[in-house]
């Protein structure tokens, strides 16, 4: 059984920067060898420049060398919190059959799909 990490989802969560929409988002990204990279939404008055949760925790990741995942959960608001078609895209590009969305309402409350489930026919280098 995997040992998702949502403490440190609602801990990233916090520190997320939401002056325009007052919606905040936490995600943390699960490698394979266990370790955690924490991701929050950064918005700005330029609206399309603003960063998910879900991208920021895959590019810290990222830029430290990272490549294996095992599974994101994300958290947002008072309810599950899909991830957007953007960032579904982007973790799409580092995800293999096995990797795993983590919806979280609380540690308790969870939805788990695979990638192949909210992104089919994915764009990637294989196409």
């Amino acid at each position: 059984m995997i040992k998702y990490p949502i403490k440190e989802a609602f801990e990233a969560r916090n520190n997320a920067y939401a002056p325009y929409s007052n919606f905040k988002v936490g995600a943390a990204l699960l490698c394979k060898d266990g370790s955690v990279y924490r991701g929050c939404n950064i918005e700005n008055a330029s609206y399309p420049i603003t960063l998910c949760a879900e991208r920021a925790a895959l590019a810290s990741a990222v830029s430290d060398g990272r490549r294996d995942f095992r599974a994101i959960v994300i958290v947002g608001g008072d309810d599950y919190c899909p991830p957007c078609g953007m960032c579904r895209q982007a973790l799409s590009e580092f995800a293999d059959s096995d990797f795993e969305i983590v919806l979280a309402k609380s540690e308790s409350e969870v939805k788990v799909y695979k990638m192949s489930e909210l992104l089919p026919e994915s764009f990637n280098l294989d196409k």
